[in-house]
């Protein structure tokens, strides 16, 4: 069955020309959209590793636009704009990147004597749980906390890059920085004419019925 969007009428690229944008952001949009889907800073076995646990991280439906999210976080890798500051027992981005990358694979090969990239999901999935609560002591990681590298880098990153995309934008319902707009009824339960109308009651529901009568 096709799934059904939240907000199925909304494509937040339509702002693009509108007073929501200004030059600069869409300058910055066109080229996240622009980014090339393959690593200009990690080697291939490094970019295998983080295509996996961007799969891993952010699963995407397959029935919309895919966000190339391994290719946004090597980008700003490429880039070394960092956050402007970090915790002093992780090393520099690009650093606790290949460490963690590198650690995640030799931690696979450890028990499974394969790559992170080519164990099943289950395999993957106990493997990042473990880095979570910090379990993994494999010597690749070269003394960087596993727990840290997971919440500061891996989340951080990942999710942060997913949620910059504009195809993401377009299903959550969200307008980007609405500069030089800006957003005027803050109050709960009211937005602008502008901002994107989510689905009524029942949508979904006629949508199915409708997707049935069809098949």
């Amino acid at each position: 069955m096709k799934h059904l969007p939240r907000y199925p009428d909304y494509d937040v690229m339509n702002k693009r020309d509108t007073p929501s944008w200004d030059d600069v952001t869409r300058h910055v949009i066109d080229e996240r959209l622009a980014t090339p889907d393959g690593p200009r800073f990690l080697d291939a076995v490094e970019w295998r590793a983080l295509c996996a646990l961007c799969a891993c991280i952010v699963p995407q439906d397959r029935q919309r636009p895919a966000v190339p999210v391994a290719a946004l976080v090597d980008a700003r890798l490429a880039k070394n704009t960092g956050d402007g500051y970090r915790d002093a027992r992780l090393p520099p981005m690009r650093d606790a990147w290949r460490i963690g990358l590198r650690a995640l694979d030799a931690e696979s090969r450890a028990r499974h004597e394969l790559p992170f990239a080519s164990i099943d999901d289950d395999a993957r999935h106990a493997l990042l749980i473990d880095m979570q609560q910090g379990k993994l002591d494999h010597a690749e990681w070269k003394r960087m906390p596993p727990a840290l590298f997971f919440a500061e880098r891996v989340l951080h990153d990942i999710c942060g890059m997913y949620y910059a995309h504009p195809h993401v934008w377009s299903e959550i319902g969200f307008g980007g920085p609405a500069n030089p707009r800006g957003y005027v009824r803050m109050v709960a339960n009211r937005r602008d004419p502008w901002e994107a109308a989510e689905a009524k009651p029942g949508h979904e529901e006629a949508a199915q019925k409708e997707n049935r009568r069809v098949r």
